[in-house]
């Protein structure tokens, strides 16, 4: 007879995904083991194996969640009626929004991703993908006669804009709401003014 599945099954599985995320981040993927995974979530070793049969497998689950729900937040804004430079505006400060609170799961997708089997780094970088040509559009939209023929450039300036949103994650991960606002104002006029002034 199957067993049953627990009424919280998914409160401990979320658990176990935050606390993974954070010994993945601090201690390194290679070095974390179920055991140290165990004894993070306050739980034993082969109640870690119920829900998880390695913790290649805990890894997906970190950054599938994470950046799944990272492309949905920021693609899944409300920009109808906005013009292009309100819409980069909004998103900027929509992302780094989303940053805040997932600083050990930001962390380990930096270096995660790579780590995993082919085909699920296809889907970990599919949401990647989406995410950065959403930033594209807008960029374009908001400079077209910048960017006219010039894909190669488009994606150089949307990767500049990504430097500066993770530049604030790893040196200001820990700003309130109002510190990332300000910020997201500063890279959003920086951009703007940058890419309009491109021949």
């Amino acid at each position: 007879m199957a067993r049953s599945i627990a009424h919280d099954h998914d409160e401990k599985r979320t658990a176990i995904l935050r606390a993974a995320a954070k010994v993945f981040a601090t201690e390194g993927f290679d070095r974390a083991s179920m055991t140290r995974l165990a004894r993070e979530c306050g739980i034993s070793k082969a109640n870690i194996y119920h829900y998880y049969t390695s913790k290649d497998a805990i890894l997906f689950d970190v950054l599938d969640g994470y950046l799944s729900h990272l492309r949905d937040r920021i693609t899944g804004l409300d920009l109808a009626g906005d013009n292009p430079d309100a819409v980069l505006r909004k998103v900027i400060c929509e992302t780094l929004f989303a940053y805040q609170g997932a600083d050990y799961e930001h962390r380990v997708q930096m270096g995660g991703v790579e780590l995993l089997p082919a085909e699920q780094q296809r889907v970990l970088k599919g949401y990647q993908r989406e995410i950065v040509e959403f930033f594209s559009d807008i960029l374009e939209k908001a400079a077209p006669a910048a960017f006219e023929g010039q894909p190669e450039k488009l994606r150089q300036a949307t990767m500049a804009v990504f430097g500066m949103l993770n530049w604030y994650f790893m040196w200001n991960s820990g700003a309130g709401r109002a510190a990332r606002e300000e910020y997201a104002g500063l890279v959003a006029d920086m951009t703007l003014k940058g890419i309009k002034g491109i021949d």
